[in-house]
């Protein structure tokens, strides 16, 4: 074969790659666009909000007054409350159901299993009205458990986990069961230390989902010792209060900036924990 029928003048996958890339750099481009104008709104005086000035003078008066203007303290510890709480809910529940899916047969297990598929299949907006009037009839309106208890139950977390369990050799079940461990100390020092990083895999995804939930939160809650950081957020940016761009993005990132900082901490071990679930 000679050197002119190796040497293709145009290489599809060559090109293909290249335009993989340069979609990849307009997507990021794109997604940091809006981060960037809060960014740079944020740190500086009003009348740059339009104005892009490399010598533009740089300011933390926006932070100050937007947290002045606003009880952002009682926000940022409702939704602490908030995702806490959901989160500790959830793998438990998560964690017990997914259990008895993987290592138990039990009548109608195939059933139950299902139906919590079927859970996926269903968005949480379809349910809005059932659950309020759930929650108006036990009094549970306008508090921070009103929010979290749609969401104690995860069908994905089920899912996830199980998956999970069953990947786990049996012959660790019965070496456990030798040393007389019951059926919970087996799930607690086999299943949950082998389960490790998907448990950080989904955490992340509950705490990210539930510390920017919106419309749930704002349906049930309507006072300030209840409001998440998303509805004291929209509440201080309605137009009562004036629109003041550089105020509210300073507001923004605020309210962001806890998972900013956790994503930019720990990118490695989101990125590990995520591969590492989908190759279960």
């Amino acid at each position: 074969m000679s050197a002119a029928e190796t040497i293709s003048p145009y290489d599809p996958r060559g090109s293909g790659r290249l335009l993989e890339t340069v979609a990849a750099w307009l997507l990021a481009i794109l997604w940091i666009l809006p981060l960037a104008y809060a960014v740079w709104t944020a740190f500086h005086p009003p009348e740059y909000s339009a104005r892009f000035e490399l010598l533009a003078p740089l300011t933390l008066d926006n932070f100050a007054r937007a947290w002045s203007a606003a009880p952002f303290a009682r926000y940022f510890l409702n939704t602490v409350m908030l995702v806490t709480l959901v989160l500790a809910c959830q793998l438990v529940l998560c964690t017990l159901a997914a259990y008895a899916f993987a290592r138990y047969e039990f009548p109608g297990s195939s059933v139950a299993f299902a139906l919590v598929l079927a859970q996926l299949m269903i968005m949480p907006d379809v349910l809005i009205v059932e659950n309020y009037s759930t929650l108006n009839s036990l009094g549970l309106i306008d508090s921070i458990p009103a929010i979290a208890l749609p969401y104690v139950a995860s069908a994905f977390g089920i899912f996830l986990l199980r998956q999970t369990f069953k990947t786990v050799p049996r012959e660790l079940d019965d070496a456990a069961r030798v040393e007389g461990a019951s059926a919970m100390q087996t799930l607690l020092k086999v299943y949950v230390p082998l389960g490790r990083p998907i448990y950080l895999a989904y955490g992340l995804v509950s705490v990210s989902y539930h510390w920017n939930n919106f419309l749930w939160p704002l349906i049930v809650t309507s006072s300030v010792e209840s409001r998440p950081l998303t509805v004291g957020l929209q509440v201080f940016s309605s137009t009562d209060q004036g629109i003041d761009w550089s105020i509210i993005c300073a507001a923004t990132l605020m309210t962001s900036a806890p998972l900013l900082v956790g994503f930019l901490l720990f990118q490695r071990q989101f990125v590990q924990s995520f591969m590492r679930a989908g190759i279960r």
